[in-house]
């Protein structure tokens, strides 16, 4: 009787090691492929964590990589480089502190509490998003080199002074505020009396031997710089003749 010759089923070592090694990467990719838009979001959130914590020099991309659940390939076909996975980082951050502005509504708002609101919400964002604080911190080491370059900068900031410009234009024509106030210099004002505070929260803290980011600190502190803005606004507190 003839006998059918059967197929050779084995499989050399080497091919199962090959295929056990490369199935991690097809399965990324697969998910990569499937769902861009998640894996922005991923690449994203995990570079948020990585530059925060170590800056532009001490994260590293294989663990952004990591914790994204993708490859660093994918993070140069959607970034370029580390440079710029770092700025699309500071973009998203600017951009969710502009729609959170976005929200307030000051329009409608009597000018003394549209102040109020503003330089509370600007604090608040502050200390809410310490990884805000420390990616701010760490472009400053390289001199904004890599804001400069973004092309939606002006429209990130812009639009808020704007509004800041109304609420204090509105306190003008009501007698409230006085007149000269440099808008923008005053909304920078706002924001550097929140951020020296929590930017430097931890040498402040050894020198003076009180927490300053605690909230009970951070309720005092808001209470007093809103006082001192509201007293550089107000008619009543400074002469006409102010800078």
């Amino acid at each position: 009787m003839m006998r059918v010759a059967q197929p050779d089923c084995r499989i050399p070592a080497c091919a199962i090691i090959r295929a056990t090694i490369d199935l991690p990467s097809m399965s990324t990719e697969t998910k990569t492929k499937r769902d861009p838009e998640g894996t922005r979001r991923r690449i994203l959130a995990a570079a948020t964590e990585e530059f925060a914590k170590g800056g532009l020099a001490g994260a590293r991309v294989d663990q952004i990589a990591r914790r994204a659940e993708t490859n660093e390939r994918m993070l140069y076909y959607y970034y370029g480089s580390k440079e710029g996975l770092f700025l699309a980082v500071l973009e998203k951050q600017y951009a969710e502190f502009r729609a959170a502005e976005e929200k307030l509504h000051l329009v409608d708002e009597d000018p003394i509490a549209g102040v109020r609101a503003l330089a509370r919400f600007v604090w608040d964002w502050y200390y809410q998003h310490p990884e805000f604080i420390r990616l701010i911190n760490s472009e400053n080491l390289h001199e904004a080199r890599h804001l400069k370059k973004s092309a939606q900068l002006q429209q990130l900031i812009n639009p808020i002074v704007d509004v800041l410009a109304d609420v204090i234009h509105r306190g003008q024509q009501q007698g409230v505020f006085r007149d000269n106030i440099d808008v923008p210099q005053f909304y920078l004002t706002i924001s550097a009396l929140g951020y020296y505070v929590l930017s430097n929260r931890y040498t402040i803290s050894a020198v003076t031997g009180r927490d300053v980011a605690s909230q009970h600190e951070h309720e005092r502190f808001a209470e007093l710089h809103t006082e001192m803005l509201l007293c550089y606004l107000k008619r009543s507190c400074c002469p006409e003749s102010a800078p």
